[in-house]
C-alpha cells in the first residue's frame, strides 16, 4: 500500500514497506478467522470485515458472516462502513495542514474561532486534537437520543454543548477522553478556513491519498456507502434474549459523530490510511511533533499504551477503537514495519475496547507470521499477546458466545 500523503503543502511520500503479493498461511488465515468470529460472536454482530496486511508475508483481506442476523447474504469486502473514532486523526490532519498553509496555529485558543465558547481561552487546538483538552463527554448525555432517533440532524454546537456543561478538568495536563473536543476542533477549523469540514477532509486527507470512499457525509441520514454493511445494536432487552434481533442503524446522520465520529469508508481505503498515517508519525526512531508529547492513556495503563496526535500509540503501532450506532471499528498500524490491521463489527451494543482488543489480537497473530522467501521478518515484538486480548475480549462479552437454539 505505498502512497504519497501530505498534510498540507508539498506532498511527501510515506515511508511504507513494500508489501508482499499474496495471501497469508492457512495456519494464520484460520487462527485469525477464529479471533473475529468469536468477537462477532460476544458482540452480537452478524457480520465483520476485517483487513490484515503484512509487508513481508502476504494480505488478508475478509468479509465474515451475514448482513442480516440469520441472513444469508454474505458480507463482502467492498462495503462501505462508519469508521467511528478513525475520524479522530482525520480531523487532526486537517490541524496540522491548515497549521502548514498558516491559517492556524497550534496553540491559538479554541475562543478564537468559536464565538459560541468564549471561556475556551486556556484551551488550544491542539489540545483538542491530543484529548488533553480537561471539557467533559457528549456522547454518554445524548446517545439515548440519537438511538431513538437515528434520522435527527444535529448541529455540532448543540452536541457539543452537551460535554461543556459537566466539569472539566486542567487542560494539557492529562489525557481526558472527550468526543466534545473533536466536535470543537471541526467546529473551529471550519470557522478559521471559511469551509466544510467535509470540504477539508477532502483537501487534507482523502484527496492526496486518492480515497474514493472516504469521506465525512453530510446532515442528512443515509447509509455509509453502495454497497454498505448493515449496523446494528442490540438493546438491554435483546442481550437478554441472546442477540438475536438487534435495531437496524444502517441510516443514520453523520451529524452526530461530525469530526470525532462521522467519517465513512471501506476496510481497504481505511487500512491504507491507517499505514500511511503510521507512516507519518517517525522520523527514523523518534516520532515527530504531532507524537512527541504523547501522555498515558491513564495512571493505570501499561507504560507501552499512550495518546497524542488523534491516535492510541500502542507500542510500536498507532491506531484508533471507537463506536457509533450500528458499528466498531479499530485500526492500527505499526509505525517501524507497516504491519496493519483494520476490522469492522457490525453490532455496537459491545464497548468500543472490544473492537481495540480485536485489532490487537489480530495484530500479534499476524506479527509472527514468517517471511516469505526473500523477505526478512522484523525482529521487533509487540509488548502484547494474542491470548491476552483473546481473553480480553471474553470478559466484556454482552451477548452468549453460542446463538441460542
Amino acid at each position: 500500500m505505498a502512497v504519497s500523503g501530505c498534510t498540507g503543502g508539498d506532498a511527501v511520500q510515506a515511508r511504507t514497506p513494500e508489501q508482499v503479493t499474496g495471501e497469508l498461511p492457512g495456519d494464520t488465515v484460520t487462527a485469525m478467522q477464529a479471533a473475529v468470529e468469536h468477537a462477532m460472536a460476544v458482540s452480537g454482530s452478524s457480520g465483520a470485515i476485517v483487513g490484515v496486511w503484512v509487508p513481508w508475508a502476504g494480505a488478508w483481506v475478509e468479509g465474515l458472516g451475514t448482513t442480516t442476523p440469520g441472513g444469508d447474504e454474505p458480507v463482502t469486502t467492498d462495503m462501505s462502513f462508519r469508521v467511528t473514532t478513525m475520524t479522530r486523526p482525520m480531523t487532526c490532519d486537517v490541524l496540522y495542514g491548515l497549521v502548514d498553509d498558516g491559517v492556524v496555529e497550534l496553540d491559538d485558543p479554541v475562543s478564537q474561532y468559536v464565538p459560541s465558547s468564549p471561556d475556551l481561552t486556556d484551551v488550544t487546538l491542539q489540545q483538542l486534537c491530543d484529548n488533553t483538552s480537561g471539557l467533559g463527554r457528549s456522547n454518554p448525555t445524548l446517545l439515548p437520543y440519537a438511538l431513538r432517533t437515528p434520522e435527527r440532524q444535529w448541529n455540532p454546537r448543540e452536541v457539543a454543548a452537551a460535554g461543556l456543561g459537566k466539569p472539566s478538568t486542567e487542560p494539557g495536563v492529562a489525557l481526558t477522553e472527550s468526543d466534545t473536543g473533536y466536535l470543537l476542533l471541526g467546529v473551529a477549523l471550519s470557522n478559521a478556513a471559511q469551509q466544510s469540514a467535509a470540504e477539508l477532509f477532502r483537501r487534507y486527507v482523502t484527496g492526496p491519498l486518492g480515497l474514493q470512499a472516504t469521506a465525512l457525509p453530510g446532515r442528512e441520514a443515509a447509509p455509509p456507502g453502495e454497497p454498505a454493511l448493515p449496523g446494528y445494536r442490540s438493546s438491554v432487552a435483546d442481550r437478554a434474549e441472546g442477540c438475536v434481533e438487534p435495531r437496524e442503524y444502517t441510516e443514520l446522520s453523520a451529524s452526530f459523530g461530525y469530526t470525532d465520529s462521522g467519517a465513512v469508508s471501506t476496510i481497504g481505503e481505511l487500512g491504507l490510511y491507517t499505514e500511511d498515517l503510521a507512516a507519518r508519525a517517525k522520523d527514523g526512531d523518534a516520532f515527530v511533533p504531532r507524537w512527541s508529547s504523547a501522555k498515558p492513556v491513564s495512571t493505570e495503563s501499561d507504560s507501552w499504551y499512550q495518546y497524542a496526535g488523534g491516535t492510541y500509540i500502542a507500542g510500536s503501532m498507532i491506531g484508533q477503537q471507537g463506536s457509533t450506532p450500528g458499528y466498531l471499528t479499530s485500526a492500527y498500524s505499526d509505525t517501524g514495519n507497516g504491519l496493519t490491521v483494520a476490522v469492522v463489527l457490525n453490532n455496537s451494543a459491545a464497548s468500543e475496547e472490544l473492537v481495540g482488543y480485536l485489532a490487537k489480537e489480530l495484530a500479534a497473530i499476524a506479527s509472527k507470521v514468517p517471511a516469505r522467501s526473500g523477505e526478512t521478518a522484523p525482529d521487533a515484538a509487540l509488548p502484547w499477546t494474542a491470548e491476552a486480548y483473546h481473553q480480553a475480549i471474553a470478559d466484556r462479552a454482552v451477548c452468549p458466545a453460542e446463538p441460542a437454539e
